[in-house]
Formats: structure tokens, C-alpha cells, sequence
């Protein structure tokens, strides 16, 4: 017997049969490379144990414990995991029947992207901003590619900040009547491209006015001076106007009362003598009447000037000092009424002089006016009463004449 196993058949038998056994082992440890495999939610998936075509029983965990969710195990090795959900994600190894890994790759599960909510700002005439939202949660990593044209015009590259879903386009086509924007989505379960169509002249909303101020006028208690710069995203350049309207009202009423200016500064001439007033702005593009307004500034308080009937020590400091002008605090204080002179009349005092006389006189006419309908009326009465009196009379009289 040792001598047939030391004959040179023997042992070229033995080595040949090593030598074809020997790719088996070392494809299974080829296999035990980690991979990702992705699949989609609610759906059935595959798990092959590697590529090894060895059909052995085999066994499989998931992050390292048999308790594994819905599935079944094929023939050949195969995990089948049955409608998957979230919790069926993770690292999923195959072991022979000895324990040894044969392979291990981990499932990530989500969905396919969707079509795309999209939408434009036009913060000025060179600049167009747009964003997105999805409308399927894919559970994904993916990746982004956006366009834009004008009409009959040759595809453009949109600059892509993924992270905050923001796609940039620079000096577009602002003569061109409609523009079309495509942004296509793309994970490891597949694409959807989303097109949007859209018209800028419709969507130029410039952003609100800045630096808004509003200052009193020394001397003028109904008088408040309003100033502000312009949006900073907004060129500065006579091709691009842009009009304001400022309102403001008496702190506490509903009702607005508005101004409409294309220049900064503007005077309000008809404030609330002794009133904290609230003001506000907001710009629209001078030229094109079909873009929009821009939201209103931040509201701001002022009160108009006023006098103080007392003198105030110059080293004392009063409690509307430690605001800046255009703002001041509710006043805790009674109104101080404003000292007249009486060697002058101020001309708002003569308007209200002249406005009772006014009513006064109307009254007058009013009051002679009733009285003499109501004299009418009685003359007219009297008489009445005198012709039926003396008809009565008469009446009497053929009756008591004989026949």
C-alpha cells in the first residue's frame, strides 16, 4: 500500500486533484469582500452568498445575530427577504457549515426618486434663484443635474448647492417670454427628470428696502421724515427703477395711510400730532407693471416732535435718550399739552376757528330753514280749518230756513 501511494501515478493523481480543488477555496475567500446593495422598500430582495458555486447549506445573519426579519434561503444559498421594510437594513454575512464567512455585504432600502416641487425667485434682472423639494422620500443618496433655456435658446449649466437644494442661474435671458428649467434626479433605484416652465417677468420680486429710518422734524408736530436705501440685491443703475410705497398709522388704529415715492427721503405731513406712529415699506420694479410687490420692511415706531411744557435740567438724561430717534418706547407718562402764545395764532388754530364757524353758520340755515316749512304748514292749516268752519255755517243756516 505505501508503495502505491509513493507510484508516480498515485501521486500525480493526488496532485492534480489538490491543484483542481484549490480555485474553490480561494474564490470563497475572494468573496468575503464587503459591498452595498440597494433595494427598494415594500418589494422583495435577493441576497447571493457571493459567487460561489458550491451548493452547501449555509447560514446568514444580520449585524451579526441569526435573528433575521421575513425571508426564505433558495437552494444555492440565496436569502429571499419578503416585502422589506426599514427594519431589514443593515450587514447581512453568509457562513458556511464550519462557520467560516463566505461573503457579507450590506442593504440600504428606500425608493426610487419622484417627480420634483420646484420653484423660482427673481430677486432682480440677473439673478434667478431656484429650489426643490421631494416628493418621495427616497431614503437615498443621490445625485442632482440641472438646466436652463430660454426659449429657442441652447441649454445652460444651473450652479447646484445640493446640500441646501438651491440651483443659481446668472444673467438669464430676460427678453425671452417663457424659460424652462429641468432638474433630474438620480439614486442607486433609478432617475426622474422634473421640467418646470415659468415666465421671470412674473416671478421679479425684489427683496424689501433696507436701512429704514424715520426721524421727527423739529418744529413740525404732524411732520415725519422717512428715508432708506435700496434692497442690496437690487443694481443701482437708471435702467433698473424701482418705486416705494411707504404706509404708516397712529399706533393702535387699523387703517393705513399710504405714499408712493421713487426717491428717498419723503416728508409725511399729515402724522398724529403727539402719537407713536407704526411705518413700513415695500419696492416694486418701476417698469415692469407685472412683477410683483416686495414683502413690507420690518414695522418701525416713531412719534412726531413735540414740545415740553417744563423746562428739563441739560445734564439729566431722558428716558427717550437711551433710544435712537426713529424708535421710541411706549410712554408711561401723561400727554403734556403743548404751551400756546398769545400774542400769535398758530394756522392750525385758524382752520379749526374757521371750520366752527362754519358749522355754526350751517346750523342757522338748517334751523330757518325747519321753522319757516313749519310756518308754511301752519298758515296753510289755519286756513283750511276757516273754509270748513264757514261751510259749516252755511250749512246750518239752509237747514234752519223754512220751507
Amino acid at each position: 500500500m505505501p508503495g502505491l501511494l509513493s507510484s508516480p501515478v498515485c501521486l500525480t493523481v493526488i496532485w492534480f486533484l489538490s491543484w483542481s480543488l484549490r480555485p474553490g477555496r480561494a474564490q470563497l475567500r475572494t468573496d468575503e469582500v464587503s459591498g452595498v446593495r440597494y433595494g427598494q422598500m415594500q418589494s422583495n430582495v435577493t441576497l447571493a452568498c457571493g459567487k460561489s458555486r458550491i451548493r452547501a447549506p449555509v447560514a446568514w445573519h444580520l449585524n451579526h445575530s441569526s435573528a433575521l426579519p421575513w425571508h426564505k434561503v433558495t437552494s444555492d444559498g440565496a436569502l429571499v427577504l419578503l416585502r422589506v421594510d426599514h427594519s431589514a437594513q443593515g450587514n447581512y454575512s453568509c457562513y458556511d457549515a464550519r462557520g467560516l464567512l463566505l461573503h457579507s455585504v450590506t442593504l440600504r432600502l428606500g425608493h426610487p426618486p419622484g417627480l420634483l416641487s420646484v420653484s423660482c425667485q427673481v430677486p432682480n434682472h440677473t439673478h434667478v434663484r431656484c429650489s426643490w423639494t421631494e416628493s418621495v422620500k427616497t431614503f437615498l443618496p443621490a445625485k442632482y443635474d440641472a438646466s436652463f433655456r430660454g426659449t429657442g435658446q441652447e441649454w445652460r449649466p444651473c450652479v447646484l448647492d445640493v446640500a441646501r437644494q438651491l440651483c443659481d442661474i446668472y444673467h438669464p435671458a430676460f427678453w425671452q417670454t417663457i424659460h424652462t428649467l429641468r432638474i433630474t434626479e438620480t439614486n442607486a433605484l433609478g432617475s426622474e427628470t422634473t421640467s418646470a416652465r415659468f415666465r421671470l417677468h412674473e416671478l421679479l420680486k425684489p427683496d424689501p428696502p433696507e436701512s429704514l429710518l424715520v426721524k421727527a422734524l423739529e418744529g413740525h408736530p404732524k411732520r415725519l421724515m422717512v428715508s432708506w436705501d435700496f434692497p442690496a440685491s437690487w443694481p443701482l443703475h437708471a435702467a433698473f427703477p424701482l418705486m416705494f410705497q411707504i404706509r404708516y398709522r397712529p399706533h393702535g388704529s387699523v387703517y393705513w395711510s399710504e405714499v408712493f415715492s421713487e426717491e428717498s427721503p419723503v416728508v409725511i405731513f399729515d402724522a398724529l400730532a403727539g402719537h407713536l406712529h407704526q411705518v413700513q415699506i415695500r419696492a416694486h420694479d418701476g417698469v415692469n407693471s407685472d412683477s410683483q410687490w416686495s414683502e413690507w420692511s420690518p414695522l418701525l415706531h416713531a412719534r412726531p416732535w413735540e414740545v415740553s411744557s417744563t423746562p428739563e435740567a441739560p445734564d439729566e438724561l431722558q428716558p427717550e435718550e437711551n433710544f435712537p430717534e426713529y424708535f421710541f418706547p411706549f410712554s408711561t407718562k401723561p400727554e403734556i399739552s403743548t404751551a400756546k402764545s398769545h400774542n400769535s395764532v398758530h394756522p392750525e388754530d385758524e382752520g379749526n376757528l374757521g371750520l366752527v364757524i362754519l358749522l355754526v353758520l350751517f346750523s342757522v340755515v338748517i334751523l330757518t330753514t325747519v321753522l319757516s316749512l313749519i310756518f308754511v304748514v301752519w298758515v296753510r292749516q289755519r286756513r283750511r280749518d276757516q273754509v270748513t268752519k264757514q261751510e259749516l255755517t252755511s250749512m246750518v243756516k239752509m237747514k234752519s230756513m223754512p220751507i
